[in-house]
């Protein structure tokens, strides 16, 4: 971490959550909240004040600590990189580029969450993100008619998830490809809907079901 990111982060105050950037850390490390309070030599007690309390305002010395002990920056704590593309941080001297094993690619993609789906319409090409669950191993994603999404039912489509640390330069994506279909029979639906990892983003009325059943699959990870 620079002097320079570290300064810049501290007069940005935060543009979200702290405490749920600070989880949401830890849960991707796979540290509990005792063990991360104890690497950043803090009580637990007030790890978890800073977590559940968006007001709590924590000084520059314990932001760097829990920075480092979350192997990231005090920018991205704080919500300074919010409105940035993900990626922006230097590429590593050694990278390594390894092959995902359909396994591999199968436990990421249903980690759930956004993914960017990639079809042909009537003015060409077109990539949009949309929110989306795995369910029985097929991707399923809620529309609207009209919407660019809708357009790619009964198409051969692409379904790209990736992944990206800038703290550490490394990164995995999976690519799908499938045919895309409309989900019309009503227990089928109603099975989706009580599976479905959560609602999309963009809000409104979206009670058009649709499946990407995967014909391929491939995905690689870079590490340092």
């Amino acid at each position: 971490m620079t002097e320079h990111s570290s300064s810049y982060a501290f007069e940005a105050r935060p543009v979200g959550d702290l405490g749920r950037r600070i989880a949401q850390r830890r849960t991707e490390l796979g540290l509990t909240l005792q063990a991360t309070a104890a690497e950043a030599g803090m009580a637990p007690g007030y790890l978890q004040h800073l977590e559940e309390h968006p007001t709590a305002s924590p000084d520059a010395a314990t932001l760097l600590r829990l920075a480092g002990t979350l192997h990231t920056t005090v920018w991205h704590l704080t919500g300074g990189d919010i409105d940035l593309p993900p990626g922006l941080g230097h590429a590593s001297r050694t990278p390594r580029v390894t092959q995902l094993t359909e396994a591999e690619c199968r436990a990421l993609l249903s980690t759930h969450g956004v993914g960017r789906l990639a079809m042909t319409t009537a003015s060409g090409p077109v990539v949009v993100p949309v929110n989306y669950s795995v369910i029985d191993g097929t991707i399923v994603l809620r529309t609207a008619a009209g919407t660019t999404p809708g357009q790619a039912i009964g198409q051969m489509v692409a379904f790209e998830v990736d992944r990206i640390d800038d703290a550490f330069s490394e990164g995995w994506s999976v690519l799908v490809r499938g045919r895309a279909r409309a989900v019309t029979d009503p227990e089928e639906v109603g099975r989706l809907a009580e599976r479905a990892y959560s609602a999309p983003w963009v809000g409104g009325r979206r009670d058009q079901w649709m499946s990407i059943d995967p014909t391929g699959m491939t995905g690689r990870r870079i590490k340092v």
